[in-house]
């Protein structure tokens, strides 16, 4: 049984979209380690899935940042080479566009990881109480996780002692 060839366009259901997405997106990624490894490049991948999660792969040793400065760094003639050929349908405005507003988020990632590195910094009341509920969220995790653990514990004490018996 051969496979049918699908013609490319926009599928029209989010279910059908959400399967194709799940179905390519790991081959797609797949890809984008092989030609990382074998080739020794600098690849970053970013997908979005149709209900907006994100999918990110940095190959080999270089982070993301590390990846978008040299992008950064290219003339703007040869980052346009390197991408797809209807240079029509992406204007350099919005290339442009696209560029800023990644260096936007990239600064608002940086200053929240900042604030985590020295909380008394901080000054917006919103940050601290996120920061807050996010640690609350995390230390119950971790309660969890101690519980699971001393769970184990007592049932490998138990068997141990029945074993001696």
């Amino acid at each position: 049984m051969g496979r049918r060839k699908l013609k490319i366009q926009r599928l029209e259901t989010m279910k059908a979209r959400q399967a194709t997405y799940s179905k390519r997106k790991t081959r797609i990624v797949k890809k984008a380690k092989e030609i990382s490894v074998l080739c020794d490049v600098d690849v970053a991948l970013l997908m979005f899935s149709p209900t907006d999660k994100p999918t990110l792969f940095v190959g080999q040793e270089k982070g993301l940042s590390a990846v978008l400065e040299r992008l950064s760094k290219l003339p703007f003639e040869e980052r346009e080479e390197s991408s797809p050929q209807d240079a029509s349908d992406n204007p350099l405005k919005l290339y442009e566009e696209q560029l800023r507003e990644l260096r936007e988020r990239l600064a608002e990632k940086s200053k929240i990881l900042s604030d985590w590195k020295d909380p008394n910094n901080v000054e917006d009341l919103a940050q601290l109480n996120l920061m807050e509920e996010h640690l609350i969220a995390s230390l119950g995790g971790i309660r969890k996780k101690k519980g699971q653990f001393a769970m184990e514990l007592q049932t490998r004490e138990r068997g141990a002692e029945m074993d001696l018996q």
